[in-house]
Parts: C-alpha cells; structure tokens; sequence
C-alpha cells in the first residue's frame, strides 16, 4: 500500500510514523525546516507510549513520489482549494482522499441522501473550488482525536489519543476504508470504520464550535472557559444550538454538552489550535468550524443566535489577524 501524506505536520508526520511501522510504502510531503530534518533524521515520535524513530521518504515534490493508493490530508481546511499542484501527481484511479479535517468538511452532502443530497455548502466549498481540487468521490472522512504538537523540527509529541475514525460518505464499509483502517491498526493506532461518520463530525465539532473561537476571543485556556461562569453559559448555548442543527440534519450524536464540558475541564490549561494559529499570526480555520454551521441553520431554518453572534465577531477577529 502505498501513502502520501500532504502537510506532513504533527498529526501527519504522526500518521506517516505509523503506517510506516505497519510497512506501508509512505511518503511525506513537508516544506522548511520541518521537511529538511525529516530527510536526515526520520520522524521521531516522543509518546508516552514509547518513542521511536521512523525512516521514512519526506519531500516537497509530489512529483517524485507519483500515484499512490490513498492521500492521508494533514493540511488546514482552509488550504484546501489550493492545494492542487501537490495533488495532482498523487493521483490514479481509485486514489483515496482521507481528510483529517475539524469541522463540517466539502463532501458533507455528498451521497447524503434525503432533501439536501449534493447540496454545497459555501463556507468549506466557495464556488465549487475545493471540490475542483478534492473530488467528493475520492474523499474518506476522518475524525482525528489524537492530539500532537511540534517539538521541533521532525520531531513529534503525541500527547494524548490514537483514536483516527475513518468512513464512507454514502455510509458503506467500504474495501478503501478497511485497507487504510487494517494498516493504521497495524501501525498501532485505533481506527475504527465507521458506519455513520457524520455522527463523530458532530461530537469532535461541539468542542471545536465553542472552544476555539471563544478561546481566540478571550486568549483563554480550555480550564478558564470552563470555570467562568457566563463563559460557560454562552459555550453551553452555543453546543446546544449547534446540536439541534445537526437533528435537524438526521445526525443525534451519543453526548451531552454536561458531558462535552466535563471533557474539556479536565485537558486543562490547554490553548486551543486556534489560539494557538492566531498567536503565530496564521489564518484562523473558523469557516468550517463555525460559519458553515450557521450556514447549516439557514438551510434548516433552525434558530442559532448565539453562533450567529460569535461568528459575527470571530470573522472580525480573522479578517483583522489576516490583514
């Protein structure tokens, strides 16, 4: 099985440690300083699971590693539209797209079936130009909930979970899916196929809606927004509207926001990625993670004042961050 990895950051350069532990013929795809200790050292990954070092190809130039069976997609959402010069010479008939992606993702109604099937959501699709580049048909989902940082140039921590939930967007268990799954096992990762994934894009979304926004807002830490009183009331709104979206959606993920909220308390003084992007002057990913469920309301004609609110003020906070 053969692998490329585009933004072979932390979550990907973790990844492309793992498949290749499993002896899959990976590739990772990087830029500076990152991709340069790569190339001579490895990957080495710090865990408190053991650590270890993985040889493996890391380049800039897709063009080098040519077709490969499955693309594990480690950039930004908001990268997406124009990463087609890395994407192209990856690709053959029947190359998978497996997006490690926040929020609501492009292919969403892709084979959704019902009322909205094949609609396009214009926060995460604008103009049809990420499906340009990222066919729907190639995508798998995939919900990340392992958290990793950069130590330094190839070098990644794994600090917690390695749990990478992968599936269909027409809900099949599909071969694709159990291809990459068995080799992310074997890499020592959790992988489950799931049947409906959109389930788990909502539960990971409750955290990523509230939290990352409020948290860029306020500069504050995962602990702190849990335990000031009126900014847990307006996260507690903002979950709950965001959960009646997704019923009106056909989707009812198995959590509360009690639960979501004990959750996020106990990472404690945790920086949100988000935070964490807008201290280093990057752009903010709050288009899927927020404006494409408000969007998601309009279209169901669900109330979701409060998103509403902090989407106002959040696509403030990013314009002013990018100018």
């Amino acid at each position: 099985m053969k692998v490329a990895v585009v933004g072979a950051g932390a979550i990907g350069a973790y990844v492309g440690a793992a498949l290749t532990r499993a002896g899959a013929d990976v590739h990772l795809i990087a830029r500076g300083p990152h991709l340069a200790a790569m190339k001579q050292h490895g990957v080495r990954v710090l865990s408190p699971r053991g650590d270890h070092t993985a040889r493996v190809h890391a380049t800039d130039r897709p063009a080098d590693i040519g077709p490969v069976d499955h693309v594990f997609l480690g950039l930004k959402a908001n990268s997406y539209a124009a990463c087609g010069p890395l994407i192209e010479p990856l690709l053959k008939d029947g190359t998978t797209i497996v997006a490690a992606q926040n929020g609501i993702p492009w292919w969403y109604f892709h084979r959704h079936g019902g009322p909205y099937d094949g609609q396009r959501i214009e926060s995460v699709d604008p103009g049809g130009t990420v499906s340009a580049v990222l066919a729907p048909e190639r995508a798998v989902g995939c919900v990340v909930y392992a958290a990793t940082e950069l130590a330094g140039p190839g070098v990644v921590r794994h600090l917690e979970g390695t749990r990478f939930s992968v599936g269909e967007p027409d809900r099949s268990l599909s071969g694709r899916c159990r291809e990459f799954s068995e080799a992310m096992r074997a890499g020592g990762l959790k992988c489950p196929v799931e049947p409906d994934l959109r389930n788990d894009i909502w539960i990971k979304l409750l955290g990523n809606i509230s939290f990352n926004p409020i948290s860029a807002l306020t500069r504050a830490t995962m602990r702190e927004m849990c335990r000031h009183r009126t900014t847990r009331e307006v996260i507690e709104q903002m979950m709950t509207e965001t959960l009646q979206v997704a019923a009106a959606l056909g989707c009812r993920p198995a959590i509360s926001v009690e639960r979501r909220l004990a959750g996020a308390e106990r990472v404690g003084d945790h920086r949100t990625s988000t935070l964490q992007d807008l201290e280093k002057g990057k752009p903010l990913e709050l288009d899927v993670l927020l404006a494409a469920v408000v969007e998601l309301a309009g279209i169901t004609a669900v109330p979701v004042p409060t998103l509403r609110t902090v989407a106002a003020i959040s696509d403030l906070l990013a314009t002013r961050s990018a100018a």
